[in-house]
């Protein structure tokens, strides 16, 4: 056989017989994922933040440019392991979705709202460098878990604009927000149920508001709650919710919360309810699922 550049085409197939072999037709469109790690996206206060970057390809299509689906990996508030659930994420990758996990500013460096910042200039980069991704700019979603669904529905309503853009002039718009029981809300005692210490300023969401006594201080209570954040003039894409029945972190009642105020303001929500769940898990990550966050983010896009 000459040695040279062969293109796939021009490269002659095997052919031969092998006794005993089996032959499995190969499936030139089935879909890989591809991991681009560490992708800086910014540097604020001299703190690198990075992206985790899942590519879809085929062997017929080793370029295919996609929507994006940038994910904020939830840790309440905390250092986030943005790598805990990229075996889970990238089969959603694998559907067609360019999907980014996020890292942001977590608490201990960072107060409210430093999250929603860094998840929108995380849009801009992506949207910015669309070319480079192979994303399509005019089709990003947000989504996110736990606390991570917490910053994902406000990145979706927050409006900061250019006062916090790191990318003048790029928008950090987004066509949809996928919820998945979303630490949203602290407005009732029983928001967390295995907490104790809910609201004190050493309790996860104390901490995200710099550390104070949040029973003390409702306006940041509702500051800090997505349902006291949306009214008649909000601007937000639809809105997917998932969660648990059994959730033990995050009550169940922040999303129905959530879901009836959208529904009351006449917007674009629905809620999945997940039963028998607890705080994440397979059930989440199941083809059935998928099937559902996938027939949603299509929606959005083909608006």
């Amino acid at each position: 056989m000459e040695v040279k550049e062969w293109t796939y085409e021009e490269f002659p197939e095997f052919t031969g017989q092998v006794e005993g072999a089996q032959v499995i037709v190969g499936d030139a469109d089935a879909t890989g994922v591809h991991y681009l790690e560490n992708v800086e996206y910014a540097c604020v206060d001299g703190v690198p933040l990075h992206l985790q970057i899942l590519q879809p390809y085929s062997r017929n299509e080793q370029e295919m440019v996609c929507p994006c689906v940038v994910f904020v990996q939830g840790s309440a508030w905390m250092k986030q392991n943005v790598y805990f659930q990229l075996p889970d994420i990238a089969r959603l990758a694998a559907r067609g979705y360019v999907v980014a996990v996020v890292e942001y500013r977590h608490s201990g460096i960072a107060p409210f709202p430093a999250q929603i910042m860094d998840a929108r200039n995380a849009v801009r980069f992506l949207r910015a460098n669309a070319k480079t991704y192979r994303i399509d700019p005019d089709n990003i979603v947000v989504s996110g878990d736990s606390s991570g669904g917490h910053t994902a529905m406000f990145a979706g309503i927050w409006r900061d604009e250019e006062e916090y853009s790191l990318f003048p002039g790029i928008s950090a718009q987004v066509k949809g927000i996928v919820n998945y029981y979303g630490s949203i809300s602290v407005m009732e005692p029983d928001s967390n149920p295995i907490q104790v210490r809910h609201c004190l300023p050493d309790s996860p969401e104390g901490l995200v508001m710099g550390g104070v006594n949040l029973l003390e201080n409702p306006e940041l209570m509702r500051r800090l709650s997505v349902e006291c954040n949306i009214d008649r003039d909000t601007q937000i894409a639809p809105v997917m919710i998932l969660h648990g029945t059994k959730d033990r972190t995050v009550n169940i009642a922040q999303s129905i919360t959530l879901y009836r105020r959208m529904r009351e303001l006449g917007r674009d929500v629905r809620l999945f309810i997940i039963k028998g769940a607890d705080h994440g898990g397979k059930e989440f990550w199941t083809e059935e699922v998928i099937d559902r966050v996938d027939e949603f983010i299509r929606y959005c896009i083909d608006r």
